[in-house]
């Protein structure tokens, strides 16, 4: 089984400042232990992005993707046909998260992604699970 890293559920354990952190810092390392993670052609553009603007550290990116990523999921003509329907079907999603959740659903081994955007929870007939980070109560 692979996990699949939603952008901001990356930064979240990447970063100990994130409101996220400490939830996404169990999950991931949790789920370390017995699974592979991938992420989206797109999530590894918005991270980049974040780097090279200076909100996060370049070194422990490239640190995490080159030890901890298993696979870099290229956007093909499957993951944009998917991501067009969810993007149909749920208005309120924006093309990023739809391409993302589109990879996460339609590339097989997948099973799980790990989000901390509870939008991402309303959508219905995804052949993953979507699990969202909650904050510390």
């Amino acid at each position: 089984m692979a996990v699949a890293l939603d952008s901001d559920a990356l930064i979240a354990f990447l970063d100990r400042s994130d409101a996220l952190h400490k939830p996404a810092d169990a999950h991931i390392r949790s789920l370390s232990e017995s699974q592979a993670f991938w992420v989206s052609v797109i999530t590894y553009a918005e991270v980049l992005t974040g780097a090279r603007l200076g909100h996060h550290d370049m070194e422990t990116i490239s640190g995490f993707f080159g030890n901890f990523v298993s696979r870099v999921v290229p956007t093909d003509v499957r993951v944009a046909d998917r991501a067009a329907e969810l993007r149909a079907d749920n208005r309120y999603l924006k093309m990023p998260d739809a391409l993302i959740v589109a990879t996460a659903d339609v590339e097989e081994g997948v099973e799980l992604l790990l989000t901390g955007d509870k939008k991402l929870a309303r959508i219905e007939g995804l052949d993953c699970e979507v699990r969202v980070l909650r904050p510390p109560a």
